[in-house]
């Protein structure tokens, strides 16, 4: 397994101790310079590696990098810290964005970042838990991750434990029936610890997704299983700090996160052909220059 990287996690530990004296407004321009800085290294990851998924990681990254560095409680150095709170990417193809996040969090050190798919690399096209840090479980299948966050949840809850669990799916998952299993169980047991984030951003692997299986009206799907519903953008980081306070209902919280796939990047923005594509040195350099 990769190790935590002791000078990153130190400015992990000084960025999080930061961060909680500010306001939401505050926190967001340090946490938006981040996610640019994210994006930066998943373009450049994809292009060295041939293949990924640059679409739908660039439409997680604000999510991702406002659960690490603005809200959930972690230890890079202590991985498997039995009070850490947990983080389930259940569309877990969109590893790159979670690799990078985690990179520049102190889990590990941002150079592992260039064997990205590389043979025997750790960092691999969907996540192992056995091999990276700060990987709760291994994913890839769609609709795993959130059936296994809702068994972490309840398992806090049993030992009458506080730490929380956040999963974020992508929308096209929500067309797996084992999710709405996980979503009924959940509402059940009242696991008002258990936060799902959907990656709203319309589009799956080939077409949108109310074209391959309509999910509107998503909102009210969620809210008819029991849970409370945050409808929000899902690239507005003070949105996004809002939507992951606690439940205020005492049921599990859904944030429903309008998102733009390939966002930050205007010739990916919303294009169906960016789910799973390698851009050319020239369109490296072009993205680059965007992302800034």
């Amino acid at each position: 397994m990769l190790v935590a990287d002791p000078p990153l996690a130190a400015e992990y530990r000084e960025l999080r101790s930061r961060l909680a004296a500010l306001s939401n407004e505050e926190k967001a321009v340090e946490l938006r310079t981040i996610s640019l800085a994210v994006r930066r290294s998943i373009i450049e990851m994809i292009s060295t590696a041939k293949l990924g998924h640059i679409g739908g990681d660039f439409s997680v990254t604000d999510i991702m990098v406002t659960c690490f560095a603005g809200v959930l409680n972690l230890d890079p150095t202590q991985p498997h810290w039995a009070d850490r709170d947990r983080f389930v990417l259940s569309k877990g193809h969109c590893a790159a964005a979670l690799y990078s996040t985690l990179a520049y969090c102190g889990f590990f050190p941002r150079a592992e970042l260039t064997t990205f798919m590389a043979p025997l690399s750790a960092l691999n096209g969907h996540p192992n838990r056995v091999k990276v840090p700060g990987v709760e479980t291994n994913s890839g299948p769609l609709g795993h991750g959130f059936p296994v966050a809702t068994g972490a949840a309840l398992a806090a809850s049993l030992d009458g434990k506080s730490w929380r669990t956040v999963v974020v799916l992508g929308d096209g998952e929500m067309q797996e029936g084992s999710n709405w299993e996980a979503a009924m169980t959940a509402s059940h047991y009242e696991l008002a610890n258990l936060t799902a984030i959907v990656d709203r951003n319309r589009l799956q692997q080939g077409a949108r997704t109310e074209d391959t299986k309509a999910l509107e009206p998503l909102g009210d799907k969620w809210t008819s299983f029991g849970w409370e519903l945050r409808d929000i953008d899902g690239h507005d980081h003070v949105a996004i700090l809002q939507a992951l306070e606690p439940s205020s209902t005492g049921k599990p919280v859904a944030i429903v996160a309008n998102t733009i796939k390939g966002k930050g990047v205007s010739f990916m923005e919303d294009r169906v052909e960016w789910h799973h594509k390698v851009p050319t040195p020239e369109q490296v350099r072009l993205a680059l220059e965007e992302l800034v």
